[in-house]
């Protein structure tokens, strides 16, 4: 396997996780914005509640900031350099019906031609997958599914 495939994989998975701090951080800056702008009018009820709403949209995105923080933080423990004969935490798993990537969640990413899956290992597929080895045979979606390659 091209060594070059894992390392293209993990630096979409990289900017993946960068671009979405970067929206959350802008999308709460502009909150931020909005609510030291707004100035006291003399809608009085309607000031208050478009405040409490301000309020509101910024608490969910400090929730959706801490949560890509934390990816982050867990990406950074994936090994760039691994090869196992078993599945785990970086590997580059290939199979008769579709090819992941363990790491994170970031959907299908095409690379020459070729669909790969980023998932990481606490979703369905990524459970099945953990600790398994070349020649493993499981079931998803009903399928029988077989480990072709791991690296």
């Amino acid at each position: 396997m091209d060594e070059s495939v894992k390392q293209q994989l993990y630096g979409f998975c990289k900017s993946f996780i960068e671009n979405r701090l970067v929206r959350i951080n802008s999308s709460i800056d502009s909150l931020q914005e909005a609510l030291t702008s707004e100035t006291k009018s003399s809608a009085g009820d309607k000031h208050e509640t478009g405040r409490a709403m301000i309020q509101l949209e910024r608490e969910k995105l400090g929730n959706q900031l801490a949560e890509a923080q934390l990816l982050q933080e867990l990406f950074k423990k994936i090994p760039l350099q691994s090869s196992s004969s078993q599945v785990g935490l970086g590997s580059l798993v290939l199979t008769d019906q579709q090819n992941y990537y363990m790491g994170i969640s970031a959907g299908e990413i095409k690379i020459d031609g070729v669909s790969y899956f980023a998932i990481a290992p606490n979703t369905p597929i990524g459970k099945l997958l953990l600790g398994k080895v070349l020649g493993d045979l499981f079931v998803f979606n009903s399928k029988k599914i077989v480990i072709r390659q791991i690296d």
